[in-house]
């Protein structure tokens, strides 16, 4: 289904609705910030950082199960019942985790660019990748950008856990096909035409395994967040939730 044709008959949404944001791996809800700005005007809108990231200090190891942690005692201390959720990347995992443990306080969820084909060939071709020592002597820019996305995070044990995580997943320790079809609430998987890490194969695929799963291609979009047209990005998230 392309963009123009998704949202055609686009409906107001009640501002009653609460859309929380989920970061992605190496990120903040800083990341999420522009897009939040987008949504404001039509959703109460929430981000948050995952422990380890941001401004939120953690010992602990980086995991999906830890993450649904964190997104569960939000909701809790917010006071809300149900919520809607949008997940980037690794955020849409953890979106899909929370509504699949906690079915009862998710309304509706949307992903975008989520890796959903975890194996141990492409857990070791990413984290080959991620070395900060090697970040930082070859992309020192980056390396500066993680630094400041991490205020109160040593900026390379960020990327040392995540890697880690990101084997684990590959060893096992990912969502198999069954807890896909355990997930009863009507889910959008976004795929950019341009996303390099993402296929539209495993994310349609995914779908078909939901109970109310569907993809929808975002039009030239690629897998990086910040260079994605944040308002096509919005109304799709809307249309979703109308």
């Amino acid at each position: 289904m392309r963009f123009a044709s998704w949202f055609k008959n686009t409906q107001y949404i009640s501002m009653s609705r609460t859309l929380i944001l989920l970061h992605g791996a190496l990120g903040s809800r800083y990341q999420l910030l522009p897009l939040k700005g987008v949504l404001d005007a039509d959703l109460e809108v929430l981000t948050l950082d995952f422990e380890g990231h941001g401004e939120r200090p953690s010992e602990r190891a980086f995991s999906i199960d830890l993450f649904t942690e964190n997104l569960l005692e939000l909701v809790q201390a917010k006071g809300l019942a149900q919520v809607d959720l949008f997940g980037y990347s690794m955020g849409g995992y953890v979106a899909l985790d929370f509504a699949g443990k906690h079915p009862e306080r998710v309304g509706k969820v949307v992903t975008l660019g989520t890796k959903m084909a975890w194996t141990e060939a492409f857990a070791a071709q990413e984290t080959q990748m991620l070395d900060p020592d090697r970040m930082e002597a070859k992309v020192p820019k980056f390396a500066q950008h993680l630094q400041d996305a991490h205020p109160a995070n040593d900026w390379k044990e960020v990327v040392r856990k995540t890697a880690a995580m990101m084997s684990a997943l590959g060893a096992g320790r990912r969502l198999e096909e069954a807890d896909f079809a355990r997930i009863p609430q009507e889910v959008c998987l976004i795929v950019g035409e341009r996303d390099r890490m993402v296929g539209r194969e495993e994310t349609e695929h995914v779908a078909r395994l939901l109970p109310h799963g569907r993809v929808q291609v975002l039009e030239d979009a690629p897998h990086p967040l910040e260079q994605v047209e944040l308002q096509k990005l919005a109304e799709v998230i809307k249309g979703v939730l109308a």
